[in-house]
């Protein structure tokens, strides 16, 4: 493993030991220690305090590697797709969407429809970047379609009360809840099945009532979802369904 320094980056240049994942190293002027995080589509990041010698970011890799490993078998995406790489159908598990995609391979701006089960890409003839934001914008706006309904379903069932939802693409959270009653929903959540999209929702709602992981807390979502180990387990898989595409 090489280390590359200078004096606004740490940049991690080779790691034969991982050719199926993305490594960088990062130097942060708020770092007071070297921390490591996996990111959803085997992104691992090392970030460590400004002057940090390579020799010490070695070392802690080489001390964290087996946990590294064990998490980024975690987080990488099924499919051998690449990013760059268009899909042949946009599947959502959570509603039962499909789409096949075509696109025309014109040139000029991106343009998008959707109908009937597909989806016509106009546009964007060697832009890859261009073209995957357009999916990744068509996915969002089948989350808010379909996610905010099925949460204000779910609060009318069960008593759990929220002040508002928003629909983002978090890197690292499903969801989460603020002490003013916020829900946050990531729009990847259309690339789980229903069973789990909705242990999340309830999951969420129950932390309106407790902003911890308690006793009480996990014996509220009990109530509602008696199943919920196994489905909190599938949710950790979870990032594994979806796309290279969704992830940038």
């Amino acid at each position: 493993m090489r280390f590359a320094v200078n004096d606004a980056q740490l940049g991690l240049l080779d790691d034969t030991s991982s050719p199926d994942s993305a490594w960088r190293v990062r130097a942060s002027e708020r770092a007071r220690r070297l921390a490591v995080r996996v990111l959803p589509g085997g992104l691992v990041e090392i970030v460590v305090p400004r002057g940090t010698r390579p020799r010490t970011v070695e070392q802690f890799v080489a001390r964290h590697r087996r946990w590294i490993e064990r998490t980024l078998d975690l987080y990488r995406p099924v499919t051998d797709a690449s990013a760059e790489a268009l899909p042949d159908q946009v599947v959502f598990p959570a509603t039962g969407g499909q789409f096949k995609l075509h696109h025309t391979g014109s040139e000029g701006p991106v343009r998008l429809t959707a109908n009937e089960g597909v989806i016509r890409i106009a546009g964007g003839t060697g832009r890859p970047a261009l073209l995957r934001h357009a999916l990744q914008r068509f996915a969002m706006r089948e989350a808010h379609a379909a996610l905010g309904p099925w949460l204000a379903r779910l609060s009318a069932a069960t008593g759990l009360t929220y002040q508002r939802v928003q629909i983002r693409r978090q890197r690292t959270r499903w969801g989460s809840c603020s002490p003013s009653g916020t829900i946050s929903l990531n729009a990847c959540l259309m690339f789980q099945p229903a069973p789990v999209v909705n242990y999340l929702l309830l999951h969420e709602l129950a932390h309106t009532r407790h902003m911890n992981h308690s006793r009480r807390f996990w014996r509220l979502v009990e109530r509602f979802e008696p199943g919920w180990r196994e489905l909190d387990a599938a949710l950790t898989r979870g990032w594994r369904e979806v796309p290279y595409w969704a992830l940038g």
